[in-house]
């Protein structure tokens, strides 16, 4: 694996015009005082009970994500860059699940391959055919984003069904402009506390066409017990939106009402963080409670809009990832500006000899993992650990894809032994909405906090920091 780029220090050792402001202040900076400053950090999100849940943790069910006090910077240009990107690239997705659910031309012409899609989880055949609101089926994405050189990024993966940690990165700004009022004097640092109105009027903006002059939108969650609870909270909270459960919403006559004090309130557009599986126990899992009885019907009678749209997961796919390149083409017209990290399917026969080949050398991935789960980092991996993917691979080859281990960039990190580089990567936030495409310039950048870690999910001891972007 070739040494990771160092954002602060370039490849040369000089340090790069967007970190120098902030290499100074680094410079400066005691060791105590930065020491002081996690310890506030901390205290600050443990007040305000900003936790998530690890499934199958015996020893704790709610954990503070670590947080990192020095930001990760960009510059306005490389900023820009990303965000084309990342716009190209939510508006083939958008054009993509509204083919495979309607005309399927991009199967037509062999773009991706039938059984892939069909065969998939994610696809649900009761959106065959059915138009959604406004044609938009992906209303917020989490793209997550590697960086390996100075103009090098790629897209590591597509978040497309419920993507979360938005309120990470709103909070994490709050916390550093509130321990480092400074360096918002001395950076002009694009502000992402705008994000809430953004969602708010993407939410507005694909309000079914029964819907009033003031569409109500509510969030829709599992409950407390979810492992992202606080985040639906704290989201239902800065949208000025009521946060509900599946009890209380009903179905009368394909429209959706909430149960008030006033009595039956309609509700218009329903921000779900709740799985396809669980949405309606009429139309999927017959066992839900979390859900509600009848919502499919309604979404299906244009009454109300779901966002995410059904059948989203398709896109979250890391199979159908690897074609994510011609399909940016086949409905842009114009080859990708954000590339996708080389992917070998374990489906096709030749890429499964290469990877088997290769484990030692290679990332693989199970198509429909998450959170870091079900996945082998050959180059740091026991020999136990190998062959135990390979026999899976051999078993159920279709179930993964490969990549190359690439060398994520490093940031600056405050740990145990002062500041040090670690890896990190960046999930920038894209609302689609019958308006517009919204993004807030930045997103949440996870990091690696163990040495030589390539893993920054939160679940697998990774941890969080600030985003900036530099307005001038």
């Amino acid at each position: 694996m070739a040494s990771a780029f160092d954002e602060m220090n370039g490849a040369d050792g000089e340090i790069r015009e967007a970190y120098a402001a902030l290499k100074r202040w680094l410079d400066t900076a005691p060791p105590d005082h930065l020491a002081l400053r996690r310890s506030q950090a901390e205290l600050f999100f443990r007040r305000i009970g900003i936790t998530f849940a690890v499934y199958g943790d015996s020893e704790s069910t709610e954990r503070l994500i670590p947080f990192d006090i020095i930001p990760r910077v960009l510059t306005k240009p490389e900023w820009t860059r990303l965000e084309e990107g990342l716009v190209q690239r939510v508006t083939a997705l958008n054009a993509f699940l509204a083919d495979i659910y309607g005309p399927r031309e991009c199967l037509k012409a062999g773009i991706v391959p039938e059984d892939l899609i069909y065969r998939n989880a994610g696809f649900r055949p009761e959106m065959v055919g059915r138009p959604v609101p406004h044609g938009i089926y992906c209303h917020i994405a989490g793209i997550d984003i590697v960086r390996v050189g100075p103009d090098d990024f790629y897209v590591l993966e597509d978040n497309a069904r419920t993507p979360s940690g938005v309120s990470y990165m709103l909070e994490n700004r709050e916390v550093m402009m509130r321990l480092f009022p400074e360096l918002f004097t001395e950076n002009r640092v694009a502000p992402v506390e705008n994000y809430p109105d953004s969602l708010l009027a993407t939410l507005r903006s694909v309000a079914p066409k029964t819907a009033g002059r003031d569409p109500v939108c509510v969030l829709l969650t599992p409950g407390q017990y979810n492992s992202a609870f606080y985040e639906h909270s704290f989201l239902a909270d800065k949208l000025g939106i009521e946060l509900v459960e599946g009890s209380d919403l009903f179905v009368r006559e394909d429209v959706c009402y909430m149960r008030t004090t006033e009595g039956p309130k309609r509700v218009d557009v329903i921000y779900r963080r709740i799985d396809d599986d669980f949405l309606d126990p009429l139309a999927f899992r017959p066992d839900s409670v979390l859900g509600v009885p009848g919502i499919v019907s309604a979404y299906q009678a244009g009454n109300v809009t779901l966002c995410n749209a059904i059948g989203t997961g398709v896109a979250d796919d890391k199979a159908v990832y690897s074609y994510m390149p011609d399909i940016v083409k086949f409905f842009t017209g114009k080859d990708p500006i954000l590339n996708n990290v080389p992917t070998y399917r374990c489906r096709e026969k030749e890429s499964l000899s290469y990877v088997l080949d290769n484990l030692h050398e290679l990332v693989v991935k199970e198509v429909n993992g998450s959170g870091g789960y079900g996945m082998l980092v050959g180059p740091h991996a026991t020999k136990h650990q190998i062959e135990d993917f390979r026999r899976k691979l051999k078993t159920a080859p279709d179930g993964f894809i490969a990549q190359p281990t690439l060398a994520l960039s490093t940031c600056p990190t405050f740990v145990a032994s002062g500041v040090a580089p670690r890896h990190v990567d960046l999930r920038p936030f894209v609302l689609s909405g019958a308006d517009k495409v919204r993004i807030v310039p930045g997103g949440l950048t996870r990091v690696a906090l163990k040495d030589g870690s390539l893993v920054v999910n939160s679940s697998q001891g990774g941890g969080t920091k600030d985003t900036w972007v530099l307005d001038a």
